[in-house]
This record gives structure tokens, C-alpha cells and sequence, in this order.
């Protein structure tokens, strides 16, 4: 098959031990590949994202015997399942070679792989199974909720505060993050038409904006945590006052703001 000109030599020799291996067992009926393979912008620190199409009938035994289908491709030097972010179906895993790969093997019953979040480019399937099954559907990646978002936002302001009036420095600084990973970025991104993958990417996709971002790191002091909030407030009501039909809850913005001032004096 015709490989992607990004596609680093390692990954792709790599990539073709795992054709040979998923092509040659009765159990899978296509494999595909996603991320920066479909998009042809890998480079030598690219995951492999694999989805893996199984038989219906043979699900459940796939599921049951996932390490030792990883373990059966040359160069596995760890792996583990994906119960950690709420999917039992991925292993995760490293190669060695010429340099180490990340895999990302994601198998799933062949109806399922309808439901995505990009569309992958097909490496292999029986007949066109694979293929069939993607056109019935188009790709939708989740997008932020701003009502969501609102409904929480201050709330989380008057936590942050709790947690530096305890002295919880290091707490606050994860929550922080907490904020730009799940409210502020995904909102950025995706009302600059890109897809809103928390931070990642961000200092080249939307760069002006991850320059505002540099104002929310802050370091492990009262202070320092404190104005590092504001400056998440500030960026926050930017971006929410671009979104039409946010309902707003004023109350709860003004006493969250006063209770991190009476905190922070």
C-alpha cells in the first residue's frame, strides 16, 4: 500500500508488522489508521492511532486476549489498557526500533467503528467491510458546551479560591490547568474553526491566544495562584462574550470574584 510521505521509516516498518500480523488472524476484518497519519503531518514523535476492527462473533475473545495480541508484534517493551481515560477497548503501547513508536491500538466491533471522531485512512480490510461501514456516518469530534461551561464556571472560581486560602498550593496549581485543559482552550479552538483538543497544538494552531495563556502559569504562592485565576476570568469572559445565547449567571460570577478578592487580601 501507499504510505503517507510524512510517515517516519521506523513507524512505517513498524506499521507493516502490524498489517501482516492483523491481516493474517480470522478474528479482524479491517484495520485503520487516524491523527496525523490521515492527515499526512507526522513526524518522528507521532503516535501510531489504530483502530482495529473486529468480527462481532469474536469481541469478547479479542478483549480477552488483548495483551497477547500486542505481544505477538516484535519490538513490544510495555503496554497497558485504556481503563484510565474511560476506554477499556485501547492498549497503549511501546515499541523499541530505531527510535521507540507509541501505538495506540484501539479494537473495535466493526459496526462501532462508524462512531469517530475523524475519519481514518483504511490499511487493510476484507473486501470493503471497513470502508462500508465508515460511509454510513460522518466524524464528529465533541465540541465545547458554553452553557455547560457557564453553569460551572464560577463555581470552580470560588473552589480555586478554598484551595489557596488553604494553602493548597500545589491543588490549585492542577486546577489551573484543569481550566485551560477543559473551558478556555476548547472554547479558543473551536471559535477559531479548529478542533478543540483541550491544549494540545495550541501554541501553533491559535498562537496569539496561547500567548494569553502564559498569564494563567503561575507559581506556588498565594499570590501568584490568585492573579493567575484572574487572569482565567479575564480570558473567559473574552471568549463567552463572542457566544450568543449564554445565559449568564451574574450572581454567582459576582460573589465567586468577591469571595477571591476577600481570599486574596
Amino acid at each position: 500500500m501507499k504510505f503517507p510521505t510524512s510517515l517516519p521509516s521506523t513507524h512505517q516498518a513498524l506499521l507493516e508488522k502490524i498489517i501482516a500480523m492483523v491481516s493474517s488472524d480470522e478474528r479482524f476484518v479491517g484495520l485503520s489508521a487516524a491523527g496525523s497519519y490521515a492527515s499526512n503531518t507526522m513526524d518522528d514523535y507521532s503516535d501510531l492511532d489504530l483502530v482495529v476492527a473486529v468480527d462481532p462473533a469474536a469481541f469478547d475473545d479479542v478483549m480477552a486476549s488483548r495483551s497477547t495480541i500486542v505481544n505477538q508484534i516484535d519490538g513490544l517493551v510495555a503496554h497497558f489498557t485504556g481503563e484510565h481515560v474511560g476506554e477499556p477497548r485501547l492498549v497503549i503501547a511501546l515499541y523499541e526500533g530505531a527510535v521507540i513508536v507509541h501505538v495506540d491500538f484501539k479494537f473495535v466491533s466493526l459496526p462501532d467503528a462508524a462512531q469517530r471522531v475523524d475519519d481514518p485512512v483504511v490499511l487493510w480490510q476484507r473486501g470493503s467491510c471497513l470502508s462500508d461501514v465508515l460511509a454510513q456516518s460522518e466524524s464528529q469530534y465533541p465540541q465545547p458546551n458554553p452553557q455547560w461551561i457557564e453553569d460551572r464556571f464560577w463555581v470552580w472560581v470560588h473552589y480555586a479560591a478554598t484551595k489557596i486560602a488553604r494553602g493548597e498550593y500545589f491543588e490549585t496549581l492542577e486546577f489551573i490547568s484543569f481550566l485551560r485543559q477543559n473551558a478556555l482552550s476548547p472554547l479558543a479552538l473551536a471559535q477559531a474553526g479548529e478542533t478543540p483538543e483541550g491544549v494540545r497544538k495550541i501554541e501553533h494552531l491559535i498562537p496569539d491566544f496561547a500567548q494569553k495563556l502564559e498569564a494563567t502559569i503561575a507559581t506556588n504562592n498565594a499570590e501568584s495562584l490568585g492573579e493567575a485565576v484572574y487572569r482565567c476570568v479575564d480570558i473567559y469572559r473574552e471568549l463567552r462574550a463572542n457566544i450568543e445565547g449564554v445565559e449568564c449567571n451574574h450572581t454567582a460570577e459576582k460573589l465567586s470574584l468577591a469571595y477571591l478578592k476577600q481570599i486574596l487580601s
